[in-house]
């Protein structure tokens, strides 16, 4: 054993700071579900940042440092407060917000969010076909800057023939928490199912995509997705 550790020395060390990075600095996440539809798709790999917030110590979830804070629309990945599972959603209120759903239109701190139509185009649930329509959801003015103003923009999707949590009444955000919606309205389980997110089981923002494969058809890389950034205006 002793010479075994002795001759792969090198390839030891090598695995040690390859989980350090992924622990601490970043990962990449395989996309397995459509609740980001239109965003993010089945077969996408993204990057995420791990010190977009915290700085944790190596292979644990013990805080060092904050260094720096969610803002609405980031996509960001976390540990599910119903039973740990990874989860990938947006970031949609923030602690202190006031939240409300009419009808599939989001409403924050009073004002209601503006949508236009992009196109149509069908999703399948359950191994059923559906009309689907995507929208660009706006939540206030353009800010300078390119991911500065993607945050306040996004497309999302709808599914009118699938019936969902589309309505409900306001809510505030407690202090340290955070409401999350998947970019698929209609086919998602996030916080209007799960609750609000506390900040401790946050991981990192989802940066861009890395590698894409549609592995629900005929496994053909879709290269026009490699390096794609999720923060597009």
């Amino acid at each position: 054993m002793k010479n075994w550790v002795r001759n792969n020395k090198v390839f030891l060390a090598f695995l040690v700071l390859f989980g350090v990075f992924r622990t601490a600095i970043a990962d990449w996440n395989p996309i397995p579900s459509a609740s980001m539809h239109p965003n993010l798709l089945e077969g996408d790999v993204v990057l995420v940042n791990r010190v977009a917030f915290d700085l944790k110590v190596p292979l644990t979830d013990m805080v060092l440092a904050r260094l720096g804070e969610p803002e609405r629309g980031d996509i960001v990945t976390f540990r599910s407060p119903r039973d740990g599972t990874l989860l990938i959603k947006r970031v949609v209120a923030l602690p202190g917000d006031v939240v409300e759903m009419r009808n599939e239109r989001l409403y924050i701190n009073g004002k209601g969010a503006d949508y236009k139509l992009v196109e149509e185009s069908m999703d399948t649930i359950g191994g059923t076909a559906l009309r689907a329509v995507q929208l660009a959801e706006i939540l206030g003015e353009a800010r300078k800057g390119e991911r500065a103003a993607s945050l306040q923009r996004r497309h999302i999707q709808l599914i009118p023939g699938v019936v969902a949590p589309n309505t409900f009444p306001p809510v505030t955000v407690p202090q340290g928490q955070y409401l999350m919606l998947g970019d698929n309205r209609d086919n998602s389980a996030d916080s209007r199912i799960i609750g609000m997110v506390p900040r401790k089981l946050l991981i990192g923002r989802a940066e861009r995509v890395l590698v894409s494969a549609d592995y629900q058809g005929n496994w053909m890389p879709r290269t026009e997705r490699f390096g794609m950034s999720l923060y597009n205006p």
